[in-house]
């Protein structure tokens, strides 16, 4: 686990208006928390340079894209040596469909949120990643009905 690092009330302000819309640009983004631009920029970078903002991206909506079935897996390893779970780890990491990969305990091993067309190409996914895969025990599949919420923020 990385350290927590001491945010103040500016970072907090920056880090909260780029995750509603880091499509800003620094002038607006530095007018919506009150400073100046050269003064946003350099904090943006900091933010940037020490990990805290790790990456921007655009959210697309996966109806749109023809990803419609979302699948919440769950997954229990036959070994559960810390090798067998990284090399799980590095196999699904690999895979475009596979957008969140948890250890997580108790329970199963690993839960995965999965993003495919349909189901067809969640059978496929789960023969490449699951059924082929020597050392998958259990797979138990959930399929998303009806998204009430998502959001990426986190508060800060």
């Amino acid at each position: 686990m990385s350290e927590q690092l001491p945010l103040d009330e500016l970072d907090r302000r920056i880090l909260s208006a780029l995750q509603t819309d880091a499509s800003h640009t620094n002038a607006e983004l530095a007018e919506l928390v009150h400073v100046s631009p050269p003064t946003c920029l350099r904090r943006v970078k900091q933010l940037t340079d020490s990990g805290v903002i790790q990456r921007q991206v655009a959210i697309v909506d996966p109806d749109k894209v023809g990803a419609r079935l979302t699948a919440i897996v769950e997954i229990t390893l036959d070994v559960q040596a810390a090798e067998r779970m990284e090399e799980f780890e590095q196999l699904v990491a690999q895979e475009a469909a596979v957008l969140q990969c948890y250890r997580v305990t108790p329970g199963p091993d690993f839960v995965l949120m999965v993003q495919v067309a349909d189901m067809p190409a969640y059978h496929e996914l789960a023969h490449r990643l699951f059924t082929a895969h020597a050392n998958v025990r259990n797979v138990k599949a959930y399929f998303s009905t009806h998204r009430a919420k998502f959001d990426t923020r986190i508060a800060v």
